[in-house]
């Protein structure tokens, strides 16, 4: 099965993104092992050098680890998932507010914008 990927941004960081997602959902826990770069390469249907960037990064960035013989594995530390959360949270509310700043709302107006739309949903925004 391949994945669709957007021009935008490169696909290793796309890849890191979805692996991201994958531990933040618990769907990786921490001390889990990864498919290997072959495998994942299939999977993605990417060349495995880019899989393997992808892995290179996300370790570089310290989430996870790479056992000589054994595979790369996510770092057995449970605060990577929070961690890994805050960041993905900061990433989307600053995408968010850029485009709303795009469009002339002032702080004020987005944070009405999102009450108003937790309201309709049947939400509540606390």
């Amino acid at each position: 099965m391949t994945e669709e990927f957007h021009s935008s941004k490169p696909i290793y960081l796309q890849v890191a993104d979805r692996i991201y997602s994958s531990i933040v959902r618990g769907e990786i826990s921490h001390g889990d092992k990864l498919p290997s770069v072959r495998e994942m390469a299939v999977n993605m249907g990417v060349n495995p050098n880019t899989i393997q960037r992808t892995y290179a990064e996300i370790e570089r960035e310290g989430i996870v680890e790479t056992k000589r013989g054994q595979g790369t594995f996510v770092k057995d530390d449970p605060g990577i998932v929070s961690s890994l959360q805050n960041r993905m949270k900061k990433e989307q509310i600053e995408a968010f507010v850029g485009n709303m700043r795009e469009l002339g709302l002032t702080a004020d107006e987005m944070v009405e914008g999102v009450q108003r739309y937790f309201m309709e949903k049947g939400g509540h925004a606390e």
